[in-house]
């Protein structure tokens, strides 16, 4: 046998052997990074996750009727304008004593949304409401206006029944009717919470400093804020005054500065403080998580 000879065949069992790898990575379905799903099979998508609404709700005392907000869990959907009020026609109060006051047998057939505006297309039932007085068809009507402006993207809202505004559309319930639509939002008759909180929502990863912003209807408009650690103790507080103070409504903004420790999660108190007796009233809580 030759030199050449020999070198051949030296070489030719190392190239089987690597031709007969390659076969078996195309029969076996891998690939360089790993086992290469089914073609009739796809990774298991995450669970959608629920959507927090901002509804609206009636509530009566001997003097006067107002609003009291509640956030209404709701399964995610593609339409959350036309959910929310949906939760508002059909969902249960939280709050003692609130109250649903659209009929219930409504149905929201569109809610459409141009240029800040939304326009909300009922059924005929909605118009079946008897026995309400004025003060009590004003607050229906901004029951809806200030749900639907809870969206960032609608600023004012109107009314449709069956998708025309003719004029028994415009009486309404025969009071205060549509005739100033369209409609923007007012918390002014809104007394129940006292405070709420829109900046930060629950278990969010917040930043440093913490910005927390939120709606109050306390003595002097005076806000408190504390952060504190998986131990309960103290890693930042600040203090701000709302925009107004009680009986009316404002709004607030604070940053609270801090070093996060390293287990990464926390609750944010809000409150305020009474006049009385210098207790905490009024309080917020919100869970929250840093890097």
């Amino acid at each position: 046998m030759s030199m050449v000879t020999g070198r051949k065949s030296r070489w030719r069992v190392p190239v089987l052997i690597l031709n007969l790898f390659f076969a078996l990575l195309l029969v076996s379905g891998c690939s360089w990074t790993g086992q290469r799903a089914p073609a009739n099979q796809s990774p298991d998508p995450s669970p959608p996750q629920p959507l927090y609404v901002a509804v609206y709700y009636v509530k009566s005392n001997d003097q006067e009727s107002y609003l009291v907000r509640e956030i209404h869990k709701i399964p995610q959907t593609d339409k959350p304008a036309l959910k929310a009020v949906e939760e508002l026609i059909s969902g249960e109060p939280s709050t003692p004593g609130a109250m649903r006051i659209l009929p219930a047998g409504t149905r929201v057939l569109d809610v459409s949304v141009k240029d800040g505006l939304a326009t909300v297309n009922f059924s005929r039932e909605v118009l079946e409401q008897p026995g309400t007085g004025a003060e009590g068809e004003a607050m229906a009507i901004q029951s809806v206006v200030n749900t639907l402006t809870e969206f960032p993207e609608i600023r004012q809202v109107s009314f449709q029944v069956e998708g025309k505004v003719d004029e028994r559309t415009l009486d309404w319930w025969g009071h205060v009717g549509l005739y100033d639509q369209p409609f923007r939002r007012d918390l002014s008759r809104v007394y129940e919470p006292a405070i709420w909180v829109t900046h930060p929502t629950p278990d969010q990863v917040i930043g440093v400093p913490l910005l927390v912003k939120g709606s109050a209807r306390v003595y002097e408009g005076t806000v408190n804020a504390r952060l504190l650690d998986s131990q309960g103790r103290v890693l930042a507080s600040a203090y701000t005054t709302a925009t107004r103070a009680a009986p009316e409504r404002g709004d607030f903004e604070m940053r609270l500065s801090f070093k996060p420790p390293q287990d990464g999660k926390g609750t944010l108190e809000v409150y305020s403080i009474s006049a009385r007796d210098g207790s905490i009233e009024n309080k917020v809580t919100i869970p929250v998580r840093w890097p």
